[in-house]
């Protein structure tokens, strides 16, 4: 029984499974953050690709 509880207590391989998850995690929570910010800066530039492309599409003169 006590060889056991010892071979119990020295396995690792759990707490390597936690570690990496506990680091997606974290990769996860950057990502969404950073997005996030980036988000509205990003849909306002598409929004005037879209109003240039269209002026342009359309023989329309672009605004800047």
């Amino acid at each position: 029984m006590f060889k056991f509880i010892s071979k119990f207590r020295n396995d690792d391989k759990g707490a390597t499974a936690i570690e990496y998850g506990l680091i997606a995690a974290l990769i996860a929570i950057a990502l969404i953050a950073a997005l996030q910010t980036l988000g509205g800066s990003l849909s306002t530039m598409f929004s005037e690709v879209s109003t240039t492309v269209g002026a342009v599409d359309t023989g329309g003169t672009p605004t800047p």
